[in-house]
């Protein structure tokens, strides 16, 4: 999916995973992330959403959580959203502050003692149990906690897993009863997802969820509760900010812009944000028949993959589909020309979208592609716990030999 922009827009992260995987220094099953990357399109993002008047709040569950990623965004993009408790915590101990809790995921009510304390900007309701839970949690602490109510998504364009929200047709009773509540305050309004991609060309254009969320700003504004924040979430980007400003978004919440990994990237690879990550793998064995096998691991059922590239032999081979009852133990490749054929151990790498949060992959951080020597950071679980591999230290220079 996102191959041929990787190649052509960040060959030095080709170069450097591929170094990096050859001389044993990052096991198969491994995405390699370009830290400098990742920084410069957070430092993009702030400066086009504050020249559009924006405020942002960053996702980083699609690369793990990782702290190093982490802290070089907070650099630029302050705040987060949460997508759950686990990653809020992640989040703060890496140094970011708090935005949006509870959008994708709602807070358990018995993990609200401990993250409301860290006074984040919003937290995201999406029925008026929850809206009792956060009312009762800041009653207890001694303060109001602004709330966002989450607005149900019309069928078509909400994502299977994650239904949820006040209905419009119900946000009037809803408001009237948190109304009465001490500990809480209606701050604004979102939904999920606000900006979708169309499939074939790439092109983003907002959801019916963008206007139930902005109708339902404007019915809560006419009870009284202004300033009303609205976030928009959905493929947020520098070419998608425009269009949440010009629908009266106040908030977005970019997470595969980091990595330069949205729809709208893999359609149009002129977009500003850089790719910033491949998946490394190895061939594991090959079947009778010629077709390789990858050591699996990282593979996402939404990730759109499409091909491999051994470097050894330099082809690019299809990566077959996978039915969707498999386990990601292995992944088949297409033969190759015979007289190429991969051998046991050949690096693989390829670039598709990825949430590294449900993978068991490693993630490397990489920096410095731009000069002679490529640091690898360190190595990191798919929650963003440090991890060893082999003999390499943190801070090895790619293509280093093992101490």
């Amino acid at each position: 999916m996102f191959l041929n922009s990787v190649l052509a827009r960040n060959p030095a992260l080709v170069d450097a995973a591929v170094e990096l995987h050859g001389g044993g220094a990052i096991p198969p099953d491994t995405y390699v992330v370009d830290l400098d990357a990742v920084e410069a399109n957070a430092a993009l993002l702030a400066a086009e959403a504050g020249r559009l008047g924006l405020g942002l709040w960053f996702v980083v569950k699609q690369v793990g959580r990782n702290p190093e990623l982490i802290r070089a965004i907070a650099r630029h993009i302050p705040r987060y959203a949460a997508i759950d408790a686990p990653e809020a915590d992640a989040l703060h101990a890496a140094g970011a502050r708090a935005g949006n809790l509870g959008h994708l995921v709602q807070i358990p009510r018995r993990a609200l003692p401990a993250l409301l304390p860290r006074r984040p900007e919003a937290v995201t309701v999406y029925d008026l149990d929850n809206a009792r839970a956060v009312a009762d949690a800041a009653r207890e602490l001694g303060f109001v906690q602004d709330v966002l109510v989450r607005i149900a998504g019309t069928e078509d364009a909400t994502f299977p897993g994650q239904e949820g929200g006040v209905p419009l047709a119900g946000l009037e009773a809803f408001a009237a009863a948190v109304e009465h509540l001490d500990g809480l305050r209606i701050a604004g309004v979102t939904a999920f997802p606000c900006v979708r991609c169309d499939l074939s060309s790439g092109t983003p254009a907002p959801t019916p969820n963008l206007q139930l969320a902005l109708e339902a700003r404007t019915l809560l504004s006419a009870r009284g509760h202004h300033p009303l924040k609205l976030s928009a979430p959905g493929v947020t980007c520098a070419a998608t900010l425009p269009l949440l400003a010009a629908h009266g978004a106040t908030h977005g919440e970019p997470g595969h812009a980091l990595t330069g990994t949205t729809p709208l990237h893999a359609a149009d690879p002129h977009q500003p944000e850089r790719p910033a990550y491949v998946y490394v793998t190895e061939v594991a064995h090959t079947l009778a028949d010629g077709r390789p096998a990858l050591f699996g691991g990282g593979f996402y059922p939404r990730g759109g993959v499409e091909s491999a590239l051994l470097p050894r032999t330099g082809e690019r081979l299809t990566v077959l589909d996978a039915p969707p009852g498999h386990i990601d133990y292995y992944r088949l490749l297409a033969p190759g020309r015979a007289a190429s054929r991969p051998r046991l151990g050949d690096t693989a790498v390829l670039a598709f979208r990825t949430q590294m949060f449900v993978t068991r992959s490693t993630v490397a951080v990489v920096a410095d592609l731009s000069r002679a020597a490529p640091r690898l950071v360190g190595l990191y679980d798919s929650y963003g716990r440090r991890v060893a591999y082999g003999r390499q230290s943190p801070g090895r220079r790619a293509g280093d030999p093992d101490p």
